[in-house]
């Protein structure tokens, strides 16, 4: 409770004392001195002085009963995990090495992928299996220019894991796991055969299929709830091993003999010993079954 003193000397010479009381809801006046006349007045001023105190107060409760507290921001953030699928293209280069040197072969590479991934976290773990058609083609002269060697990569697979690192719809990672190559390779004449053959001949020809490893790196972009883009490096290794090849061919003979010339069957059979190691660069797009976002409070 508090007190409210008005002297009011030059009307009625006396003190008067009005008290305002806060009674829940609303204020209590009362006017302890005075005539019947003089407490009305008195009662009537003190209304209207208690009236304006309460206002901004009532106002003010009223605020706070309004007042909502704000929804927590909620952060929505890409999620990895989940069963994926897609393509990739990209060229590259393989080396051929045997004892002339390196057979160089470069060209083009397109094919698919399919995986799956876990995310813990930022971490993000998976397993991917890849299959590519590639032309990567080279050839190498030997002994002179009396021969050329060809090389030609046919296709490749991949059998890796991956291990990487998500910020939101940003994923890095690295891999590494089984690469299995199919190679292709022929003997023809060269231009400094000077004999019964004629230059570009097919002398023998040869293919393998080789299990080897292989290691690379990547980055990889959500760019909606389900489509990712992403660039890749592979390198992959091949051990050495024996390339054999085997033909046979017509050849034209001239002699002394009587009627001439005559033509004979002649087989020709090469090994050699060699390595093999592929780089390249592919470009992926992937369709991902699992869900898009998470929302992180």
């Amino acid at each position: 409770m508090s007190v409210l003193r008005w002297r009011y000397s030059f009307i009625f010479e006396s003190w008067y004392n009005i008290y305002l009381a806060d009674r829940g809801a609303g204020l209590l006046i009362e006017v302890i001195r005075g005539s019947e006349m003089e407490r009305k007045l008195l009662l009537a001023a003190a209304s209207v002085v208690a009236l304006s105190v309460a206002a901004p107060a009532t106002a003010a409760d009223l605020g706070l009963r309004l007042h909502t507290k704000a929804p927590p921001m909620i952060a929505q953030v890409y999620d990895w995990s989940g069963l994926y699928i897609g393509i990739n293209a990209g060229g590259g280069s393989s080396c051929y090495s045997w004892a002339q040197g390196c057979i160089d072969a470069t060209g083009g590479t397109v094919g698919g992928q399919i995986g799956y991934r876990w995310q813990t976290s930022h971490w993000v773990f998976g397993v991917e299996g890849q299959g590519n058609w590639a032309d990567f083609s080279g050839s190498q002269s030997a002994l002179n220019d009396k021969v050329v060697v060809g090389a030609r990569m046919n296709s490749f697979g991949l059998i890796t894991g991956q291990v990487g690192y998500a910020w939101d719809n940003m994923l890095l990672y690295v891999k590494g796991g089984a690469a299995v190559v199919n190679n292709r390779f022929d003997l023809r004449t060269g231009p400094g055969l000077n004999c019964c053959i004629a230059n570009g001949t097919a002398l023998s020809t040869g293919s393998e299929t080789v299990w080897g490893g292989t290691v690379g790196a990547g980055l990889e972009i959500g760019i909606a709830p389900r489509w990712t883009l992403g660039i890749e490096y592979d390198h992959i290794f091949l051990p050495d091993r024996d390339v054999a090849l085997n033909h046979s061919i017509p050849v034209n003979v001239a002699g002394t003999f009587p009627g001439g010339s005559y033509n004979a069957i002649v087989d020709f059979t090469a090994s050699a010993r060699a390595s093999q190691g592929v780089n390249m660069g592919l470009a992926r797009l992937n369709y991902k079954f699992g869900g898009p976002v998470v929302a992180k409070y």
